[in-house]
């Protein structure tokens, strides 16, 4: 059981992780995001935006953690839910890479292109659409999936578990909205919609970091002989 305890705040300080590396990475990447071309023409803080693809770096590092670290344990109650929420993580991380290099991308501009207004705009675009089709809609795995898993196991209180299982879904139908031009990004719908979400990567981290695994769970008893529910 100390092994489980021990995946589980090292579960725990990966989520905290993934936290406070999102959101500072957007929030350093904003000169960018927000005006490319004055960007490119400006005087761009070069520095900042290498913070924050550092950041990404190592939100895509933590990311990954998470479902690697949960794995051994969450496959003692579906080898199929657990290894999804590995793949979902993956996939995640893959959009926020390219999202990564985008942004890098209109960097490299402001040094060889300046002028190249066109092209820093399309690469603007195409981080907010890795934002959306990788953060975005990925919270299906974060939110549904290891909720679902959570609540199965009652590795987590099972009531906190419903945010992940109702965020997820929420999130997902939001950036569809965001999709198919029913509002934009940053508008009331989709913040209210990632509200669930965000309390539950917020809980899962700090309960985890804290609390380990709840003791009472099933799949973590010392005389558990793979009979849960698969």
């Amino acid at each position: 059981m100390s092994d489980d305890q021990r995946h589980a705040r090292i579960f725990g300080v990966l989520f905290i992780i993934t936290f406070i590396t999102s959101i500072s990475a957007l929030g350093l990447f904003q000169p960018v995001l927000d005006d490319p071309v004055g960007y490119i023409t400006g005087g761009g803080k070069d520095s900042q935006i290498y913070l924050g693809a550092l950041l990404e770096f190592f939100l895509i590092v933590s990311g990954v953690g998470t479902a690697v670290v949960l794995y051994p344990i969450a496959r003692r109650q579906s080898e199929a839910l657990a290894l999804g929420y590995v793949a979902a993580r993956i996939m995640e991380s893959v959009f926020i890479a390219m999202g990564i290099i985008f942004v890098l991308g209109v960097v490299g501009l402001r040094h060889d292109l300046p002028g190249a207004h066109d092209a820093a705009f399309t690469l603007a675009a195409l981080k907010d659409w890795t934002f959306l089709l990788g953060p975005g809609f990925f919270p299906l795995g974060n939110g549904l999936l290891l909720g679902y898993l959570m609540y199965r196991t009652g590795l987590v209180p099972r009531r906190m578990a419903w945010l992940g299982m109702i965020g997820g879904p929420l999130l997902f139908l939001a950036g569809v909205g965001v999709l198919f031009d029913l509002w934009d990004a940053g508008s009331t719908v989709p913040a209210l919609a990632t509200i669930p979400e965000f309390i539950w990567e917020l809980f899962l981290g700090v309960y985890c970091t804290i609390y380990g695994f709840r003791k009472d769970s099933p799949i973590i008893r010392p005389n558990w002989r793979g009979d849960a529910v698969r």
